[in-house]
């Protein structure tokens, strides 16, 4: 038993090094986009451009990377990706024009897919084949990752302002770290131990002949990539308009206006960090639904009240309902194939491209509380496709199991 937990931890640690390093390798290069701004000399429109462009090459992503997947597997694709990742940090800082850096981002985000798509596969083959839940952790190592990206962003910024000296030293990091842990990544050719739940396919089921061919979405992946656009929505509206609500409607102190980020960051990490025991207590579809619903209710209720407080009580709602969502909809979709789990992280990496901007649209037709209304009605949609999902969870189909400690 002491060697399968052995074998178990050593894989959880090499993919949750690919979680933090994504978050790494994005909070990098996000961290210097004023000093690239300057550089390039770019507008406001132009900087808004750049950062579209990532979006959309993740969101685009979904053709190239479910074929990749097929004909390279989650660790191959995982490794490419990183290195690649890394790679573009030193073309971006490189980048001698707005066009070049707009294609290095582009690319970036194309990488950003496939690294996506590669570690959750990972992610969901590692529970699959120990019989532990395990996601939800994972996810907040990317919270993680993006910590330790700021924190060496300040430390680099107080030596030197050369965002080439800054991104070598991370590409280096980034490498380091790959280098690391690339083979306790999980191989492909891993199958589940007995007692693996019904219906939980660890590879694509299709024969051999049509690996490489894209198949239909079936109408249960539809609605996990409906659930999961509306969960990154939540998600990214709040991280992009909470100050703003603060301090506009709510009339919060200036000091107090980006605390609304700061609940919502902070409980979806300490959710994230208890969410894989809920999973194994009561399963994913109990726990998705019900986020929803506290999520969605919390912020409306919030919004009707009023005031700092009651705000950002209902702001904690949303970080706490919305935290499991995400892991648990990766879950489901891998348990569907590559192609599934590539089209809804291609939907996911669309939800939180669109809804900010969505969120604006509805804010300057009406005001920002209904914005936020939006918000709160996002979440309970997520519940409501949650009830057309056939969830795979270990806990709705198997003796309760325990979660495991990173």
């Amino acid at each position: 038993m002491s060697g399968v937990t052995d074998q178990f931890r050593r894989a959880q640690l090499a993919i949750a090094a690919l979680f933090c390093f994504l978050g790494f390798q994005y909070a990098t290069w996000a961290s210097r986009l004023p000093a690239i701004k300057t550089r390039l000399d770019l507008t406001e429109a132009e900087l808004g451009l750049l950062l579209m462009a990532c979006g959309a090459g993740a969101a685009a992503s979904f053709p190239l990377v479910a074929i990749l997947m097929k004909r390279m597997g989650s660790r191959r694709l995982a490794v490419l990706s990183a290195v690649v990742l890394s790679l573009l940090l030193l073309a971006l800082s490189a980048a001698p024009n707005y066009p070049v850096a707009l294609v290095v981002i582009c690319c970036d985000g194309i990488a950003v897919g496939s690294l996506n798509v590669a570690m959750n596969a990972q992610g969901a083959a590692l529970e699959v084949t120990y019989q532990r839940t395990a996601m939800a952790r994972l996810h907040a190592t990317f919270s993680a990752g993006s910590l330790f990206a700021a924190l060496l962003a300040s430390g680099v910024n107080l030596l030197t302002t050369d965002v080439t000296v800054h991104f070598g030293v991370a590409a280096a990091l980034l490498l380091l770290l790959v280098g690391l842990t690339r083979s306790g990544l999980l191989t492909e050719d891993q199958q589940p131990p007995a007692g693996t739940p019904a219906g939980t396919p660890t590879e694509d089921p299709a024969p051999e002949k049509s690996r490489r061919k894209l198949s239909m979405p079936s109408r249960v992946t539809i609605w996990m990539g409906f659930a999961m656009v509306f969960g990154t929505v939540t998600e990214g509206a709040m991280n992009d308009w909470s100050a703003l609500y603060m301090k506009d409607v709510v009339d919060a102190a200036a000091e107090l206006a980006p605390m609304g980020i700061a609940v919502v960051s902070v409980m979806m990490v300490l959710a994230r960090v208890f969410a894989d025991g809920w999973r194994s207590r009561w399963g994913d579809g109990r726990i998705v639904r019900v986020g929803g619903v506290v999520a969605g209710t919390g912020l409306a209720l919030a919004l009707l009240a009023g005031g700092v407080v009651p705000t950002l009580i209902g702001f904690a709602c949303v970080g706490l309902g919305v935290a499991a969502v995400t892991p648990c909809i990766y879950v489901a979709a891998a348990a569907q194939g590559t192609d599934a789990l590539a089209l809804v992280a291609a939907m996911g990496t669309t939800g939180l491209l669109a809804g900010p901007a969505l969120i604006g649209f509805i804010a300057s037709a009406g005001s920002l509380v209904w914005g936020m209304g939006a918000v709160a009605a996002s979440a309970i949609l997520v519940s409501l496709c949650a009830t057309r999902i056939r969830w795979p969870g270990l806990a709705e189909s198997e003796p309760r199991v325990l979660s495991a400690e990173i």
